[in-house]
């Protein structure tokens, strides 16, 4: 199977104005609205062990991709100094086979990877984050978590 965008993360200063944009102006549906405890310091780099997710999408076509709203829940957005997850664009996230993945990005030297087990409902999803060559985030989640549109 080949990899599959899954979703683009933007950290919202504002979640409830980034909703009325994306939701109320744009036309977006609300998927999903979480809030997931979680290993996010080791993941995303962030001081959070907390995140409000909303997925925004159409619900008639669910691989059309998705928008996610992420709140680490700093105040007007802002996040501690140095600190990943202040506001804007936060990850391209992907349904990939993980190790194979991996695997194949050492070899190319993109071995700098922080990886985590996220606890789930239906057992640990294996996820992964690590920046392209540009300096952008990207998320592999393993392919075993596809069927779960929850985590970020």
């Amino acid at each position: 199977m080949a990899a599959r965008v899954h979703h683009s993360a933007i950290t919202a200063r504002d979640v409830e104005a980034s909703l009325r944009f994306y939701r109320d102006g744009i036309g977006l549906a609300v998927l999903m609205d979480e809030r997931f405890e979680g290993d996010w310091p080791t993941l995303f780099g962030v001081t959070s062990t907390a995140l409000r997710s909303v997925f925004l999408g159409d619900p008639a076509v669910p691989d059309a991709g998705i928008v996610e709203l992420v709140d680490f829940g700093h105040r007007a957005g802002a996040a501690p100094a140095g600190e990943a997850g202040g506001a804007g664009f936060l990850l391209l996230s992907f349904f990939v086979d993980l190790e194979a993945t991996l695997l194949r990005l050492a070899a190319l030297g993109h071995d700098d990877v922080r990886r985590i087990a996220q606890p789930a409902p239906g057992g640990a999803v294996a996820m992964a984050t690590l920046h392209d060559p540009d300096g952008v985030l990207v998320e592999l989640i393993d392919t075993g978590a596809a069927p779960r549109a929850g985590s970020s």
